[in-house]
C-alpha cells in the first residue's frame, strides 16, 4: 500500500483520515476526540446532540411546549447545549492532536441558530464545520464570522458550482475542503438528484474528477476533496492517492468508527453491524426530509415498505376507471377507487389493516388501528426537528409554519426514532443508518471473534492496510 502522508487542510498539516459525522448522538465528543487524538479529523454531530446534567448524566430531550413552535424552540435550545457539551468533550479527549469538526444538516430544524449558538459557546474548540443535506448557502458566512473553516458536503460538481457562484466565491479563504459523498454508497441521507437512477450506481472517480476540474476553474486546485462513502481499505483507492489529476484527497470513514470502543452506540448495535450481509443496507426514500437515505433493512424499514405497498389511488368524484365507491374515516366520506384496487382494499381489511390514511398524493394507505394512532400521535407531537417535514407538514418558516401539504403517513418521525436507537432503543424497531459497505465488518479479519478496536487502533489499521 502507498504511504499515507499528511496533507494541508483547514490551515494545518493533518492525516487525510476523517471521521464522518453521524446523526443524533451517534458521533459524539468521545468518538470525535479519540479519532482526533490519533492524528486525523474527528467529527461530532451537532444534530440534537446530547447534553449532561450536573452529575454527568445524559439529559433526555423531552418537550413540554403546547405548540409545534414552542417545542421547536425547546429543540433549538437542546441542540445548542448538546453541541457545546460535545465540543468540550472532544477538545479534552483530543489532547491537542488532530482537528475537531462539527457536523450539521442544513435541513435540520433551526440549523443556523444551532451552529451559531454552538460556535459561540465553544469558542476556539471547533476548527471546522461540515454540512450537507440541502444547499447550505449561508455556511460560508457563518464560518467567516466565527473564524472556522467550512466543508460543504456535495454529491456532484453541479451542486458545488451552484454553491460557489451564489455564496462561496466570496469566502474562499475559509474553505477547508469539499466532501464528495457518494450518493449510492454513503450511509444516512444521500444527495441523489432526480436525474440519477438510485438503482444504477456510478463510478465515483469520474464524478470526483469533474468536481476537481471545476474547483480548479475556481482557483481551488489545492483545496482537498474528501471522499466519503464506500471507503474501507485504502489500497483499494491507490489510484486516488497522490494522483495529480485529482489533487489533494482525504478519505472519510462514517460507518467504521461506529464499531470502536469509544463509539456511544449500544453493544447490541455494534454486534448487529458485525453480522450484516451484502444487501442488508437499503437505499430508500421514506425519510421525512424527502431525500434518499441508506439504512439497515430491519423490521422498521420493512414495515415502511409494506405500508407503502398497501396504497391505492382515489378520486373525489367518479372519473374514468375510478367507479368503485369507498367510505373513508369516521365520517365515512366517499371516494372512488378502481375495481381492482377496491378488491385489494377488501384483502387489506381482512388482514387487519382497516384504517385508511390520506396522503398528499391523493392515495390511501392502509394500516392497523394501532399504527394509525401511533402515526397521528407522532404527527401531533412534532417538535420541528427539520426545516420542513413531509411526515408532519411542519415548516420552520411563518406565517403558518406548514409546508402547505397534507401530512404524509408513508413517512415517520425521524427525531423520535433516532433519539430512541441512539439511547439503547430496540434495533429492529428503529431507523439504523449505515453505509452500504457495512457488510464488510463480517468479512474483515480485524474484527474476528467480535474484536472491538479503539479509535486509535482503527486509525492504525487503516494506515497499515490489510
Amino acid at each position: 500500500m502507498k504511504a499515507i502522508n499528511a496533507i494541508r487542510m483547514g490551515g494545518s498539516e493533518i492525516l487525510p483520515l476523517v471521521e464522518g459525522g453521524k446523526g443524533v448522538a451517534v458521533s459524539n465528543g468521545a468518538s470525535c476526540g479519540a479519532w482526533a487524538s490519533a492524528g486525523g479529523v474527528g467529527t461530532f454531530s451537532a444534530v440534537n446532540a446530547d447534553s449532561y446534567d450536573e452529575d454527568g448524566r445524559i439529559v433526555r430531550q423531552t418537550y413540554s411546549g403546547k405548540t409545534r413552535r414552542d417545542r421547536h424552540e425547546e429543540l433549538v435550545a437542546y441542540g445548542i447545549a448538546g453541541g457545546i457539551a460535545q465540543a468540550r468533550e472532544a477538545h479534552e479527549r483530543a489532547g491537542g492532536q488532530g482537528r475537531i469538526h462539527a457536523n450539521i444538516l442544513w435541513e435540520m430544524g433551526g440549523a443556523e441558530r444551532v451552529i451559531r449558538g454552538v460556535l459561540e459557546g465553544a469558542k476556539g474548540l471547533i476548527s471546522g464545520i461540515t454540512c450537507g443535506a440541502g444547499m447550505p448557502y449561508r455556511l460560508a458566512d457563518i464560518a467567516r464570522e466565527f473564524g472556522v473553516f467550512y466543508y460543504p458536503i456535495v454529491s456532484s460538481a453541479r451542486a458545488f458550482g451552484a454553491l460557489w457562484k451564489r455564496s462561496y466565491s466570496k469566502t474562499r479563504e475559509w474553505m477547508g475542503g469539499v466532501v464528495y459523498e457518494d450518493p449510492w454508497l454513503a450511509g444516512g441521507h444521500n444527495g441523489l438528484s432526480n436525474s440519477e437512477d438510485p438503482l444504477v450506481p456510478e463510478d465515483p472517480f469520474p464524478r470526483v474528477l469533474k468536481l476537481r476540474q471545476q474547483m480548479r476553474e475556481f482557483g481551488l486546485g489545492d483545496v482537498p476533496i474528501i471522499m466519503a462513502g464506500g471507503v474501507w481499505w485504502l489500497e483499494e483507492w491507490e489510484d486516488w492517492i497522490d494522483n495529480p489529476e485529482l489533487g489533494p484527497v482525504a478519505f472519510q470513514f462514517g460507518t467504521r468508527p461506529l464499531v470502536t470502543r469509544e463509539s456511544p452506540i449500544s453493544d447490541a448495535w455494534k454486534q448487529r453491524l458485525l453480522e450484516l450481509k451484502p444487501g442488508d443496507v437499503l437505499l430508500q426514500r421514506f425519510s421525512p426530509t424527502g431525500f434518499y437515505s441508506s439504512a439497515v433493512r430491519n423490521g422498521y424499514l420493512r414495515e415502511l415498505e409494506e405500508r407503502s405497498e398497501r396504497q391505492v389511488a382515489y378520486t373525489s368524484e367518479p372519473v374514468g376507471d375510478h367507479v368503485a365507491e369507498y367510505a373513508v374515516g369516521p365520517r365515512k366520506r366517499r371516494v372512488w377507487l378502481t375495481a381492482h384496487d377496491r378488491a385489494r382494499v377488501d384483502r387489506f381489511e381482512i388482514a387487519g389493516f382497516t384504517e385508511a390514511m390520506r396522503t398528499p398524493d391523493n392515495t390511501l394507505v392502509f394500516v392497523t388501528p394501532e399504527k394509525s394512532r401511533e402515526i397521528l400521535k407522532d404527527q401531533v407531537d412534532c417538535m420541528g426537528c427539520l426545516s420542513t417535514c413531509r411526515f408532519s407538514n411542519w415548516s420552520q418558516h411563518g406565517p403558518d409554519y406548514s409546508n402547505g401539504r397534507k401530512a404524509d403517513p408513508r413517512s415517520f418521525c425521524i427525531q423520535k426514532t433516532l433519539q430512541d436507537i441512539s439511547h439503547d432503543g430496540a434495533l429492529e424497531d428503529n431507523l439504523m443508518f449505515a453505509g452500504h459497505n457495512a457488510y464488510r465488518f463480517g468479512q474483515d479479519p480485524f474484527y474476528s471473534n467480535g474484536f472491538i478496536p479503539t479509535a486509535k487502533q482503527l486509525v492504525e489499521r487503516i494506515l497499515t492496510g490489510r
